[in-house]
């Protein structure tokens, strides 16, 4: 059985560079989608704190600032018609699957659907051979019972 990062035959270094590349490229898009989550999450929290705030001007006797607070800023829209979550759903929806689909296709017809194997190829010129942490691949899983 091939190793799942090996090259396979006919590959040629241009084409695992390229697809090396196009892999790394993905990386970023799915560094971007945690930020966004992470933006996701933060408006949520402000918005939950913002909901506190109103509740502790109010009970402090200001209940015309906590009126315009809750009014103006609880539940505002981020982005014109648009609450985070519909800003995360619409980029996966029609960005990041898109892409990721792609990716695949590309590893399936260029790679036999084998990923990281530019990564993998670094990692045997960069390892040590025959040292202690710097074995080609994990040990075999021990058989079921």
């Amino acid at each position: 059985m091939a190793d799942d990062h090996e090259r396979p035959v006919g590959a040629t270094d241009d084409v695992v560079a390229a697809v090396g590349k196009a892999s790394e490229a993905f990386e970023q898009v799915e560094r971007a989608r945690g930020a966004l989550y992470e933006f996701h999450q933060l408006m949520g929290g402000a918005d939950l704190l913002f909901g506190e705030a109103i509740e502790m001007l109010e009970a402090a006797g200001c209940t015309e600032q906590g009126a315009r607070w809750q009014r103006e800023v609880v539940g505002r829209n981020v982005l014109d018609g648009r609450w985070t979550f519909q800003i995360v759903e619409e980029f996966d929806d029609h960005y990041y699957e898109h892409v990721r689909d792609l990716l695949r296709a590309l590893e399936g017809e260029l790679m036999e659907g084998r990923r990281h194997v530019y990564e993998s190829e670094m990692k045997d010129e960069r390892r040590s051979h025959g040292l202690p942490g710097h074995e080609r691949r994990p040990p075999p899983m021990p058989a079921a019972d």
